[in-house]
């Protein structure tokens, strides 16, 4: 006798889902220790920092400048760039550190093989050519007018050609730079203060009782098997595998005539939209074979947008109470385990990017379509119909470290996972979708604006 259509649907649905997650698995296992091969974005954000501290010291008031810069920045950038081995510095770095230097020997070293000249100001050239110097010539306070590309480059060679802190200032420049440092040091810094407070309270609240009840969790009438082609199939095999190969020749086309950083900017935006296209689709036909008669107030997937004010209040609050557990991991795991390497590369876009337009696409992915896909999958859909099967705690849990493997960082990993909590109970607290989309775009839209602070 043969099976009924209905039993070869559900065998074949149940082939794809077990095939789906052993593929995914797969990809998940490569990408997790190729992550650890990745350069990490930390190394590159401290030495910006301290380029920035040096470049903003003289415009700093005094009763801050310690706290801000420290005692000597110029000694602290000298001994992070003497970390790097000398065949990884760059011409940049190496005047740079050629500049710092107060070893003769070691300064000439540097200066011995040939830098590229193209991009090196007069400065720099007169310091490549002769460092043995106690003043300045009169053409080369000349050129001091007229301010080249890079300040710091300019400050530091002027001073190590025997130009006086007079001479080698750049007033204007350590103003703004100082403008941009106190930003990038005193937000962060507030709202990790501010979201202690919060994060008290509501533990306070919690054990007075005080909080109010969370709402019942509407889960959706699916399957775990319709999540693990969700997940497994439509997000990993399809949208990480699969379609990047399909979309990679249209990726070429369109940024075939632009520039190196908005290529790049542009190709992000492609391949993203490009993974999350399948398992949208996915959810858009799974919710299509629900009966609408059925769906709870607000929608199977729990948007529920008015009123709008008070989601972002919702999203905001739990942004700023998530922070200092996520920092605190993310602190804990450099202390215990190291830098593990493994940034995401969109961060290192970000912080290498002078191109306003790139980063208006960067940002549109990381702050817009992020929070939007990521949260309808993990949140709206894998959420609930874990929590159906599992209960509330493990889905929770389960969901926030799916989330969080799914990024492909062993570095992120643990605090991606404390972020994935937060984004959880959010959306179990609030009974709502749209807080939850909220609070990662005021995670994702910090992390970017302290990076083009830093840039």
């Amino acid at each position: 006798m043969t099976s009924p259509p209905i039993g070869r649907i559900a065998s074949f649905k149940g082939f794809l889902a077990v095939l789906s997650l052993l593929l995914a698995v797969t990809v998940w296992v490569v990408g997790l220790m190729d992550s650890l091969s990745r350069p990490s974005v930390a190394p590159a954000l401290s030495l910006q920092q301290q380029e920035m501290a040096l470049l903003a010291g003289p415009a700093l008031p005094e009763p801050v400048r310690p706290l801000l810069v420290g005692a000597d920045p110029a000694q602290v950038l000298l001994e992070s760039l003497q970390e790097i081995p000398l065949d990884r510095l760059d011409d940049r770095q190496r005047l740079l550190l050629a500049s710092l230097e107060t070893d003769a020997e070691q300064q000439r070293r540097l200066l011995a093989a040939p830098l590229g000249g193209a991009g090196l100001n007069p400065l720099q050239r007169a310091l490549a050519e002769d460092s043995d110097r106690t003043s300045l010539s009169a053409a080369e306070r000349r050129l001091l007018e007229v301010a080249p590309a890079d300040p710091l480059l300019r400050q530091v060679s002027c001073l190590a050609l025997g130009g006086t802190a007079q001479e080698c200032e750049q007033p204007a420049v350590a103003r703004s730079t100082a403008r941009r440092l106190l930003l990038a040091e005193l937000l962060p810094l507030l709202a990790l203060l501010l979201g202690v407070g919060l994060l008290l309270r509501h533990l306070w609240m919690l054990w007075r009782g005080d909080l109010p009840r969370w709402p019942r969790l509407q889960g959706l009438p699916l399957s775990l098997i319709d999540m693990v082609l969700l997940v497994a199939g439509g997000f990993v095999v399809l949208g990480e595998v699969l379609l990047p190969l399909v979309v990679s020749p249209l990726t070429s086309w369109i940024t075939r005539d632009l520039r190196g950083p908005l290529s790049q900017a542009a190709a992000v935006l492609v391949g993203y939209s490009a993974l999350a296209l399948p398992p949208l689709l996915i959810i858009k036909q799974q919710l299509g074979g629900l009966d609408r008669r059925e769906a709870p107030e607000g929608g199977w997937l729990q948007w529920r947008l008015q009123p709008v004010g008070q989601g972002l209040l919702q999203g905001g609050r739990a942004w700023l109470m998530v922070m200092p557990p996520v920092a605190f991991t993310g602190w804990l795991m450099g202390r215990l385990l190291g830098d593990q390497g493994g940034s995401n590369p969109l961060l290192e876009l970000v912080l290498r990017s002078r191109d306003g337009w790139a980063l208006a696409l960067l940002a549109t992915t990381a702050v817009l379509l992020a929070p939007l896909f990521e949260e309808m999958v993990f949140r709206g859909v894998l959420l609930p119909v874990l929590g159906r099967s599992i209960g509330r705690g493990w889905s929770v849990f389960l969901s926030a470290l799916i989330f969080a493997v799914a990024h492909l960082s062993i570095g992120e990993l643990p605090p991606l996972l404390v972020l994935g909590l937060g984004l959880g109970l959010l959306r179990l607290s609030s009974g709502r979708l749209f807080p939850c989309v909220v609070m990662h775009a005021f995670w994702n839209g910090a992390t970017f604006l302290n990076l083009i602070l830093l840039a």
